[in-house]
């Protein structure tokens, strides 16, 4: 499997992958986001389909997108009562936008497929150190930033009772979790990268007791499952993004079954 140069690219880029999106998707379900990052997993189809269009890398298209309204729809949707409205209207322009653009652009249907499920085997030594320098930017953005984060992601009220600034750290996560959904988008897809960004936190909710605990069995969850994915999707030629959903599925069903366990 690793003599062949599209797999060695395919680990490598998913390994960081799924380290970012791990560690990122603790804070997005502690923070109550998860519909953010679904809602930015279209706007990222939207833009790798015009960068299609403008002929340029779709990752690209992806980070000018998501990057660009994060922000805008994050403050749309802080209001409980507006949010679900706000998701509706927003994931809808932007899943049009996707089509119109696929449309003007004269891309076929595998291409279409391939941005809204991901391909191993399009992704290249070149994008892999272009994923690879935005992975270990979030990081180590997130490694500065971690108490603040950490602060007002589980602890809003003290956070605010303390002075943290936290319009700042709001604006801060935006962004990281735009890159996140982005870069995440190049294994999985842009309609699937939410998988990574929510399934293995909230087995990490399930069965940590500590924030590093958390972080610890997010990353691990979500590393087991693009391992696993690309090895199966290799020897079967079956669909890593299946093979990826279906491990990520099974970890929370049983994190599931053991946090009601202990509760027993």
């Amino acid at each position: 499997m690793f003599t062949y140069a599209f797999m060695q690219n395919a680990w490598l880029a998913s390994t960081f992958i799924a380290i970012t999106c791990g560690l990122v998707g603790v804070f997005v379900t502690a923070r109550g986001m998860s519909f953010l990052a679904h809602t930015l997993s279209e706007v990222g189809f939207a833009g790798a389909a015009f960068a299609v269009f403008m002929g340029i890398r779709p990752l690209d298209g992806m980070l000018l997108f998501t990057i660009i309204s994060s922000i805008t729809v994050g403050k749309l949707s802080v209001q409980q009562s507006r949010r679900e409205a706000s998701i509706s209207a927003v994931s809808s322009l932007f899943v049009g936008l996707g089509i119109l653009f696929l449309s003007l652009s004269s891309a076929s249907a595998s291409y279409a497929t391939t941005i809204l499920f991901g391909s191993i085997i399009g992704i290249s030594r070149g994008d892999v150190w272009q994923l690879l320098a935005l992975a270990l930017a979030v990081l180590i953005t997130m490694s500065v930033g971690y108490r603040r984060l950490a602060y007002d992601s589980f602890d809003a009220t003290g956070a605010t009772a303390q002075g943290v600034r936290r319009n700042l750290i709001s604006i801060y996560f935006l962004l990281i979790l735009a890159v996140s959904v982005s870069i995440g988008a190049q294994i999985v897809g842009s309609l699937l990268v939410f998988i990574l960004l929510t399934l293995p936190p909230s087995v990490a909710k399930y069965l940590g007791k500590t924030l590093p605990q958390m972080l610890l069995i997010s990353v691990g969850a979500a590393l087991i499952g693009v391992w696993a994915g690309l090895a199966l999707g290799y020897y079967t030629n079956w669909p890593v993004t299946f093979f990826i959903a279906a491990i990520e599925f099974t970890f929370y069903f049983i994190a599931l079954g053991i946090h009601r366990w202990r509760l027993d």
